[in-house]
């Protein structure tokens, strides 16, 4: 049997200047979760971030989000992990990622960081790879020098369509990869 998660990170960058960027996609996600489930966000300032808790079959789970920006994300993830004793295989980061196109969302199990900036902080604070990933496709701007100023911007109506559903589909399967049934997840998210 897999391991239950038991934190779910939501990568972005705080303050309403980004609420609306693509970078924000992993906001998106943990904030619709909460009001999925009626929880609400507290700041945790010795945690470095915004958590929230709720009981889903029977199982304690918390949601957060950093309080600095996308680079220094692991600095609350590593502070809430040590805090609660999560191991890394407990932990699912949800983040945007531009190698998907707008609409498609993917779970993984460890890996790199793929040039994410956030996933390679998360990495070098947990000193480990092996924690659950929820990719959101945000679309690629077609060249490399671009994509820190595309991530940064606001994602157009009909992008920002496609990427709600994406979401929409994500929670729909939380209940199974939040148990710890990545692979029956896997199997529905990856045949959308």
């Amino acid at each position: 049997m897999e391991t239950p998660l038991a934190l779910v990170v939501g990568l972005g960058n705080p303050g309403s200047r980004y609420s609306k960027t693509r970078h924000n996609a992993g906001y998106w996600f943990v904030d619709a979760l909460a009001h999925q489930e009626g929880a609400n966000f507290k700041a945790q300032g010795r945690l470095h971030g915004a958590l929230c808790e709720f009981e889903q079959a029977g199982q304690r789970l918390r949601l957060l989000k950093s309080d600095s920006f996308m680079n220094n994300s692991g600095r609350a993830v590593a502070a809430v992990a040590r805090f609660y004793r999560y191991t890394p295989e407990q932990i699912l980061v949800v983040h945007d990622d531009i190698d998907l196109e707008p609409g498609a969302v993917r779970l993984k199990q460890g890996g790199g960081h793929g040039g994410h900036n956030g996933l390679r902080d998360i990495i070098a604070c947990l000193g480990s790879r092996d924690f659950q990933r929820l990719r959101i496709g945000v679309g690629h701007p077609g060249h490399r020098d671009e994509v820190v100023s595309y991530v940064l911007r606001s994602t157009p109506a009909d992008e920002q369509t496609l990427i709600d559903e994406a979401l929409t589909d994500a929670l729909s399967c939380a209940p199974r990869f939040l148990a710890g049934e990545s692979a029956a997840a896997m199997n529905i998210l990856h045949s959308r």
